[in-house]
């Protein structure tokens, strides 16, 4: 009996051991399964996340999101200081990238951009840069009064017109439209030989805010110099105390010394200049030891020989109106202009160009390199991407921009601009060259493929020549393309493409077969 009770007990350990194993290898089968099914769902939702972090522009190789959009707005200016600040308006100031050639780009020339808004009944009062000055209207009515060969001259400046303003040249801004603010954009660059790291405006006048440049001067000095005494002196280097910009109107503003200035007429105005010319010439006789530009050596030397020969012009330049110039390309989808020296002669003193561009909504402005210059954009309207790529053939960057923002492209760098499918995009900016920019494009009927395409230019792609030839000749459109896929969506269109991609991934998770039985 024992010994039965010994045999039952065996068997009864022998099932449990044996059903232990059993539940064992099923339980590891069951959890590599578990895991191999978890690992698949994960790797499933972080190929997802990584699509989304695409479109919405993170980095799906590491790095983070942060680095990604960093990188993303590299050639994006968004650095605006203010410099002058009244009541009756403002100057601000996106620095120039400056560089000494990044990533196999040359060294270009630092050029700032300026944004003046003025008031109506405003003045910007007299004052002269250590810069080159060229100023783009962009919306509004002024009149700019500036020295040029020693002669005073005013010009009427209305909306789309560019006007030059030398380096050292005395001159002063007015806002002359009926109840509307003036608008200005404008690029300020240093010439050759002057290499302070900012630009720096010399007020004539002034007094307390601005300060100027008379008050460097001692007291006596000025009286002398002046012929006046020395309270007349304090009396006149202390009333100004409204800011660079100041209103002219007395019926809102107690009379100042500018709308005083303003009334005179022009021999008078010139004559007022002057004196203040001869004042610092007499000045720096009487204190040789004082670091003090001249004016007048300034006005002489700002312009050198005019094209042509005509170095003994004696008028100042007229302005050049972009609106008014007939687009230098167009099509259904956008037209773009430019302007150069031989176009303006006055860029040529300062090596800068000018170009605007206008794209209706979804299209684009082919990729393309610039040879000869580094650009500055700023968007007039609209909103776009801006696609730049590195030398390597890596993006750099793809950016949306909308009005207000400023963007630059380095020299080289080959890149696009896109419009949304909203609204037409507007840009406008400046080149660092006044030489006819000449730009490459590398996409579309004038592209350097089209003009190139043949048996070597197929072998480096690794395909044969019928083949590159009908890829190449698949866009008849120059320039400016038709691009609506590639035209930046809208914030509610991205969502519904990617929830739509969202479903197709799982539809698709459950074999063909189940999609066709939906059809």
């Amino acid at each position: 009996m024992a010994r039965r009770k010994g045999v039952v007990l065996l068997v009864l350990l022998m099932m449990c051991y044996a059903v232990a194993m059993v539940g064992g290898s099923d339980g590891g089968r069951g959890r590599r399964e578990k895991e191999e099914e978890g690992g698949e769902r994960g790797r499933r939702e972080r190929e997802e996340e990584e699509e989304e972090g695409e479109e919405e522009g993170y980095d799906e190789r590491g790095g983070g999101g942060g680095r990604r959009r960093e990188r993303e707005e590299m050639f994006l200016m968004h650095e605006m200081k203010t410099v002058v600040r009244t009541d009756a308006g403002d100057m601000k100031v996106v620095k120039g990238f400056d560089f000494g050639g990044i990533g196999g780009a040359v060294s270009e020339k630092q050029i700032h951009l300026g944004f003046i808004t003025m008031e109506p009944k405003s003045l910007f009062i007299p004052q002269y840069l250590d810069s080159n000055l060229i100023i783009f209207v962009r919306r509004g009515e002024a009149k700019v009064g500036s020295i040029y060969k020693e002669d005073f001259e005013e010009k009427k400046l209305k909306g789309g017109d560019v006007y030059r303003i030398g380096a050292g040249s005395a001159f002063y801004l007015r806002n002359t439209g009926e109840g509307q603010r003036l608008h200005i954009i404008c690029s300020i660059d240093k010439p050759d030989g002057f290499g302070w790291g900012r630009f720096q405006s010399f007020f004539i006048g002034g007094g307390t805010n601005p300060m100027s440049v008379l008050s460097g001067f001692d007291t006596m000095t000025l009286a002398t110099a002046f012929n006046v005494s020395t309270s007349e002196v304090r009396d006149i280097l202390t009333r100004q105390r409204s800011g660079p910009i100041v209103f002219l109107s007395e019926d809102l503003h107690p009379p100042n010394i500018w709308a005083q200035f303003m009334r005179l007429k022009q021999h008078e105005k010139l004559q007022h200049l002057n004196r203040i010319v001869d004042l610092q010439e007499a000045a720096t006789k009487e204190e040789e030891e004082e670091p003090t530009w001249l004016l007048t050596k300034l006005f002489k030397s700002v312009f050198g020989k005019e094209p042509n020969g005509e170095d003994n012009r004696r008028k100042a330049p007229d302005s050049y109106n972009l609106y008014d110039r007939k687009p230098d390309f167009g099509n259904n989808y956008g037209w773009s202009t430019a302007i150069d020296k031989s176009d303006y002669w006055p860029l040529g003193h300062s090596d800068v160009g000018l170009y605007l561009v206008n794209l209706t909504a979804g299209s684009m402005m082919a990729p393309h390199i610039n040879p000869r210059a580094t650009e500055y954009g700023i968007v007039l309207r609209g909103s776009g991407t801006v696609q730049v790529v590195f030398p390597n053939g890596t993006s750099a960057m793809k950016a949306k921009v909308s009005e207000g923002d400023v963007f630059w492209v380095p020299r080289y760098y080959p890149f696009c601009q896109i419009a949304s499918r909203t609204a037409p995009f507007e840009f406008f900016g400046f080149s660092t060259s006044a030489r006819k920019n000449r730009p490459q494009f590398l996409v579309g009927r004038s592209s350097i493929l089209q003009s190139m395409k043949g048996p070597e230019f197929a072998a480096t792609f690794g395909v044969s020549e019928e083949k590159l030839r009908r890829f190449v000749d698949a866009q008849q459109e120059s320039l400016i393309l038709p691009s609506a896929s590639a035209a930046p969506p809208e914030d509610g269109e991205v969502k519904s493409e990617r929830r739509r991609r969202r479903i197709e991934r799982v539809v698709g998770r459950f074999g063909k077969g189940m999609i066709m039985d939906f059809d």
